[in-house]
């Protein structure tokens, strides 16, 4: 039973029980393996938790790059390559684990880091390019229209979809900063 085996348990526990039912023996029955297992790498349920945020984190930012790299020869690779990576559907599995961090976030420092990390890796993404206060607003709006349905508030049709981010590409190009920005 490899770490990551342990980690699919604890996505199918929180999909399934909600972060508050995120247990190690929890765990331990849906991977099929002692709590011990479980315990050996994850010393505690803290632990685990900031395992599956990381693990969840490094996949979205492997997914992100790869969008990216794609989006080089654009006007704003960061800002177009992060829409871009908003066009992949969220499922259950994506949502489940955004209300646990959620729920986790006023007790795990260690989540609450990393999640600061990312969001500050972001937002200095955004400070490049010819404009950086379009591509921040643009960001911001990604990121408005990404959590409404990251937290289930609100899932659009796909076409729907299409036109909300194509808006938000458009942010960056009618951008027009007050006077005195």
């Amino acid at each position: 039973m490899s770490r990551d085996d342990v980690l699919d348990a604890a996505e199918r526990v929180v999909v399934r029980l909600g972060a508050a039912g995120l247990s190690i023996d929890a765990v331990a029955q849906e991977a099929g393996v002692s709590k011990a297992t479980v315990v050996y790498d994850h010393k505690s349920k803290s632990a685990l938790l900031e395992a599956l945020v990381d693990r969840r984190v490094k996949s979205d930012m492997a997914h992100v790059e790869a969008c990216v790299e794609a989006a080089r020869n654009t006007v704003h690779a960061e800002l177009f390559g992060r829409i871009a990576a908003a066009e992949k559907k969220l499922d259950e599995v994506d949502r489940a684990i955004a209300v646990a961090v959620s729920a986790s976030m006023t007790s795990e420092a260690r989540v609450q880091q990393i999640m600061r990390d990312w969001t500050r890796m972001d937002l200095d993404a955004m400070a490049g390019g010819e404009k950086p206060r379009a591509a921040m607003m643009a960001y911001l709006a990604l990121m408005g229209f990404y959590s409404t349905e990251l937290f289930g508030f609100h899932t659009w049709p796909d076409d729907e979809r299409a036109r909300l981010l194509d808006d938000i590409r458009s942010v960056y190009a009618s951008f027009a900063p007050a006077v005195g920005s």
